[in-house]
């Protein structure tokens, strides 16, 4: 598969005019509140506004570099090794900004299945992911499918609101395998049971056999998704907490520093395992300051091909000054 990686090298004016439709059309944004944020005078805005509409950027999402974004795109890829990223300019901001991420997502779905190079996707779920398919428009599927790589039921076997494979086939029309089992069973020897039913089997296959998985990253506290949604107890979460996990992504738990932390918790996860993740290629939806320290995390160990965040979280990801990222007091960068 090739995703699309813009030339660093680009026309000025065409990336601020992208960056003005982007603020306006996707963020809602006045005229004159997109002269204030880009720094420049309401008549300019209309101008950019107008050519972005000019050049056919304007379609249900802004198409087209944005400068800045470009150059964060880069030096995120060079600071953590990553073949592809995607930055987009905040609508919003805060700990977890779901309308610039649920946009961002959006498009790329979209983009994935218009480029129809893939038979089979692997999705997660979440907050973020949950918002990319509220916001995007019907598009037919064709043949792409989508697979669920996580149980979509709390411990207590009631649906998560959070479980978007529903949704995305409601959106695109296409073939959706859902995996209707908990996110976490109650031991690993019931998860060995719920995987071994008819069904249930099937989909972790096809998972297995998916080209790309895309997932959301989860902090680790009394308020990440998966303590609040019910998907484990408080007494689960403590115990991840004390083996120094900071991040999760797709049920696995891993450190400040970057390490994988296997504990009791995920393997009581119905997700794919640790070595399927590590030879997949998984594009992460993220952003936010409340999910920066999980994002790094996960980075840190090496096993994104691809991030699409904001810009604010961006910028963070790549600053040189100790203490820019909140909830880091120990002041270490971002490792490279």
């Amino acid at each position: 598969m090739t995703l699309h990686q813009p030339a660093l090298e680009v026309d000025e004016e065409a990336a601020l005019a992208a960056r003005a439709a982007w603020l306006h059309f996707a963020g809602g944004k006045t005229q004159g509140e997109v002269a204030e944020l880009l720094g420049v005078q309401s008549t300019k805005a209309h101008r950019l506004i107008a050519r972005a509409r000019a050049d056919g950027l304007i379609k249900v999402f802004v198409e087209g570099p944005i400068a800045g974004c470009i150059a964060l795109e880069e030096q995120v890829k060079a600071a953590y090794g990553l073949q592809y990223c995607e930055v987009v300019p905040n609508i919003d901001e805060g700990p977890l900004p779901l309308r610039t991420l649920g946009m961002a997502g959006a498009r790329y779905i979209r983009n994935l299945i218009e480029g129809r190079r893939h038979r089979m996707i692997g999705i997660g779920h979440g907050r973020t992911l949950a918002a990319a398919v509220d916001l995007m428009p019907g598009v037919a599927a064709g043949g792409t499918k989508f697979v669920s790589l996580l149980g979509g039921l709390t411990r207590r076997f009631a649906a998560s609101p959070f479980d978007v494979i529903h949704r995305l086939a409601e959106r695109t029309g296409a073939e959706s395998y859902v995996m209707p089992v908990p996110f976490f069973a109650n031991s690993a020897k019931d998860r060995q049971v719920l995987e071994a039913q008819y069904g249930v089997s099937d989909v972790i296959a096809m998972a297995q056999q998916a080209e790309l998985y895309i997932a959301g990253i989860g902090e680790v506290d009394a308020k990440s998704f998966i303590a609040t949604a019910g998907m484990v107890d408080e007494e689960d979460i403590d115990e991840v907490m004390k083996t120094g996990a900071c991040a999760e992504i797709l049920g696995h738990f891993f450190s400040e520093g970057g390490a994988h932390l296997p504990n009791s918790v995920s393997d009581r996860a119905m997700a794919p395992r640790f070595s399927d993740l590590k030879s997949h290629r998984i594009v992460a939806l993220a952003g936010g300051t409340a999910k920066t320290k999980a994002i790094r995390a996960i980075l840190a160990h090496g096993l994104l091909f691809g991030l699409i965040t904001d810009e604010a979280t961006a910028r963070r990801l790549v600053s040189p000054k100790p203490g820019r990222e909140p909830g880091n007091k120990n002041g270490k960068t971002a490792p490279g």
